[in-house]
């Protein structure tokens, strides 16, 4: 698994949208199809949601359209990515090719964005459990996790219902489910985690800071008579916290919580949803 910062300066002010992760998307596809057609291809129908995007964070000034900031000249603005992908190799050869060996910016509807650095860490799911292993090693029983959502969260209880609010056994199951999903076919029996909602409930409390929660609707995509189709999610700062759980649990908790930075929470990663940042906390 690959994890990448990409630093991006605008060529000049210009309006973007709030949550802009659907544009950003896009742009990278397209970067990626000049690589290669079908890599770009297979990013976007993989069934598991390979890609993770931040959408571009920094600071942004206020705009009079509706739904919409506007870039900042001389702010520097950071977009992650998280590749979770079984050809995560490839994939981040294409990206690396895209933004450093072929060119050096990306484009927007409205402007263009120069790249200033690229930058990448990799991780296998072994060795997340293994950093776990050693963090709950080193740390009381009752430790806890902060994550901070970024970016809105949609994580689906039932097809119908979204929830808006970091509970623990939603944020957890939802990484649960993606680990699983991306564990090497290979080595599924050795890493894949049989872990159930219950053991999310009964061994950690979540801890929402309710001065940082909001929710917010993002534009996913589009239908196709080019109507927008929105989702709605949650975004903030939450604290789980360990309560009688065996090394295990704890062990599994917080690869799930570290993987979480690679792989994003709940649905839409892909178009700018479910970014976090993650702090383990005595």
């Amino acid at each position: 698994m690959r994890h990448i910062t990409l630093e991006l300066e605008p060529e000049r002010p210009f309006h973007i949208p709030t949550w802009n992760g659907y544009q950003t998307y896009g742009a990278l596809l397209s970067k990626l199809g000049d690589v290669s057609d079908s890599l770009s291809s297979h990013i976007h129908d993989s069934p598991i949601g390979s890609l993770h995007n931040s959408g571009l964070l920094g600071t942004f000034a206020s705009s009079d359209r509706d739904h919409h900031q506007r870039v900042v000249n001389d702010e520097t603005y950071e977009l992650t990515l998280g590749v979770t992908d079984p050809r995560d190799q490839e994939v981040f050869e294409a990206l690396a090719d895209a933004f450093v060996f072929s060119g050096d910016s990306l484009e927007l509807y409205n402007g263009v964005f120069q790249v200033r650095n690229f930058a990448s860490t990799n991780r296998t799911h072994e060795e997340l459990l293994t950093d776990a292993a050693e963090v709950v090693d080193d740390l009381p029983p009752n430790f806890e996790i902060e994550m901070e959502f970024r970016t809105p969260t949609c994580i689906r209880e039932t097809p119908e219902i979204t929830t808006m609010f970091p509970h623990r056994a939603s944020t957890f199951r939802s990484l649960l489910r993606r680990w699983n999903k991306t564990v090497p076919a290979e080595k599924a029996d050795e890493l894949e985690l049989g872990l159930v909602r219950e053991d999310f409930e009964q061994n950690l409390i979540e801890k929402p800071d309710f001065r940082t929660l909001d929710s917010d609707s993002v534009l996913v995509n589009r239908g196709e008579d080019g109507r927008p189709i929105q989702r709605q999610g949650f975004s903030g700062q939450c604290t789980y916290k360990f309560k009688g759980a065996s090394e295990a649990i704890r062990t599994a908790v917080t690869a799930l919580a570290l993987f979480g930075e690679y792989a994003g929470v709940g649905g839409f990663v892909a178009r700018g949803c479910g970014t976090i940042d993650v702090v383990v906390e005595k």
